[in-house]
């Protein structure tokens, strides 16, 4: 009996431990019992806080303000405890507006952070600050750089060759039919000066008209002082029609007054060097027959060198004829060499997406020799702008931002409009005001590089036109 009992009893309990814990489960979905608290579900439901400030927003972490929790807790980045950022209402504008509460803006043990950032949303603008001691600063080597205006040029570097001057190429043929005595110049990349023998050269040709030449010559002596005008005005007209025809056989006026003073025709007429330069080809030798339609000589002079180099496509609108250019070359270090820009291709060439120019520079002393590498920079002047040193900006891809110096070892993370790159600064179009100081080198932040993306992520998209500048950034404007 004692045993059928406890047997009614087990079976008892174990229905009301069905029945209750069916009525947890489930109690919320029946329409009386869901009104009583003990049958609602809590795990998931928001509650409203409400005291003297208002009620809360969200809850967050002053070192990550990217962090939004819906209740308080910890930051899942840094394990720090949140805060709570409440809505209050704007007296003026009557619209809810929220303001994060910063219960100690000093150093926090466990980060190596000067202090902790603060966000302050007004007017849809947002800006964070944070301390650093003097000490410190020394320790990590904060240094910092005024900004101000500066008088900025642009570079474009690109690589070249050095060429021949085309315009400074000359060559060596006859104006006559001929056959080749003797060759003074004899090798390839001899060195020549202007009016140096090359060689002398057997023309029949040339002997005919040097003996017309004399005929004539002696004639106009001889009747020069005749009682007749017409014989010596024939006379002189036949004496320079024969000079005529020897210049255009390409006889010096040396040559013809030695003809005239000596009175005999030369067989081995010498032809001269047309510059100054190197032999770069030879194609003359002795006992050999010339013709006028035969290059003998291509003489090079080198005391001006080009040098081709290529030009990206984005850079071609900076570039123009006259940009002076300073071009250093391996074999010469140390050495700079100054230029110009000569003349720039009408094309682009469709593989590299580049555009040739050509660039100019003095060789005096032949020290540039063809087909040489050579570094080139060439120098646009951009004119007097707002300038911040490039060394301050950490580009995060959508923002530029830069640390501006507030005073007291305060420093803000500021949002920055540039413009162009000059050599080691950037032009400033909005964000920053002449005579601010910014961070130029803080090694620290390579370690805090996350945490600003973290404190920029909050910014949102807005442009740097919104950037905080309690110097009234619009300065950068008249400044420029």
């Amino acid at each position: 009996m004692r045993n059928g009992n406890y047997g009614k009893f087990v079976i008892a309990a174990a229905a009301v431990f069905v029945l209750a814990a069916l009525l947890y489960f489930y109690g919320d979905g029946i329409p009386v019992l869901n009104r009583l608290q003990m049958f609602q579900k809590h795990e998931h439901a928001y509650r409203p806080v409400f005291d003297e400030s208002g009620d809360i927003d969200y809850w967050t972490c002053t070192m990550h303000p990217s962090v939004r929790l819906k209740d308080q807790g910890t930051c899942p980045i840094c394990g720090m405890d949140t805060v709570p950022v409440r809505k209050n209402i704007n007296n003026l504008t009557g619209k809810a507006e929220a303001t994060k509460e910063i219960e100690d803006a000093g150093v926090m043990s466990g980060h190596d952070h000067g202090a902790m950032s603060t966000r302050n949303v007004e007017d849809g603008t947002a800006q964070s600050t944070f301390i650093v001691s003097p000490e410190k600063q020394q320790t990590i080597g904060v240094k910092t750089e005024e900004v101000k205006v500066r008088n900025l040029d642009r570079e474009v570097r690109t690589v070249g060759m050095v060429t021949l001057d085309e315009s400074r190429i000359y060559n060596v043929q006859t104006r006559f039919s001929g056959w080749v005595e003797k060759v003074f110049v004899d090798y390839t990349w001899a060195h020549v000066h202007k009016g140096e023998p090359l060689f002398t050269v057997y023309s029949p040709e040339l002997v005919t008209a040097q003996q017309e030449y004399l005929l004539a010559y002696k004639s106009s002596g001889i009747l020069r002082n005749n009682r007749y005008r017409e014989i010596s005005d024939g006379a002189d007209s036949l004496l320079k029609a024969s000079r005529r025809r020897l210049e255009l056989l390409g006889v010096t006026s040396g040559q013809i007054a030695e003809l005239e003073s000596t009175g005999e025709v030369e067989t081995a007429v010498t032809v001269f060097s047309a510059g100054m330069g190197h032999v770069a080809k030879k194609e003359v030798f002795e006992n050999m027959r010339v013709e006028p339609d035969m290059v003998l000589y291509k003489i090079a002079d080198h005391t001006k060198a080009w040098v081709e180099v290529e030009i990206y496509e984005n850079e071609i609108s900076l570039v123009d004829v006259g940009t002076k250019a300073k071009m250093t070359v391996s074999s010469l270090p140390g050495k700079t060499f100054e230029g110009r820009v000569t003349f720039i291709w009408p094309h682009i060439m469709p593989k590299t997406r580049t555009v040739k120019a050509r660039l100019e520079f003095p060789n005096p002393d032949i020290e540039l020799l063809p087909e040489m590498f050579a570094d080139v920079v060439l120098r646009i002047p951009a004119g007097e702008s707002l300038a911040v040193p490039s060394s301050a900006v950490l580009r995060t891809g959508k923002q530029d931002i830069v640390l501006v110096d507030l005073g007291g070892g305060r420093f803000q993370i500021r949002k920055v409009s540039l413009g162009v790159e000059a050599g080691d600064y950037y032009e400033v179009l909005r964000g920053l005001s002449d005579g601010e100081k910014v961070v130029s080198t803080a090694r620290f932040l390579i370690d805090s590089e996350s945490k600003v993306q973290a404190a920029v992520a909050t910014w949102g998209d807005g442009s740097a036109e919104n950037a905080p500048n309690p110097n009234d950034a619009g300065g950068a404007e008249e400044n420029r």
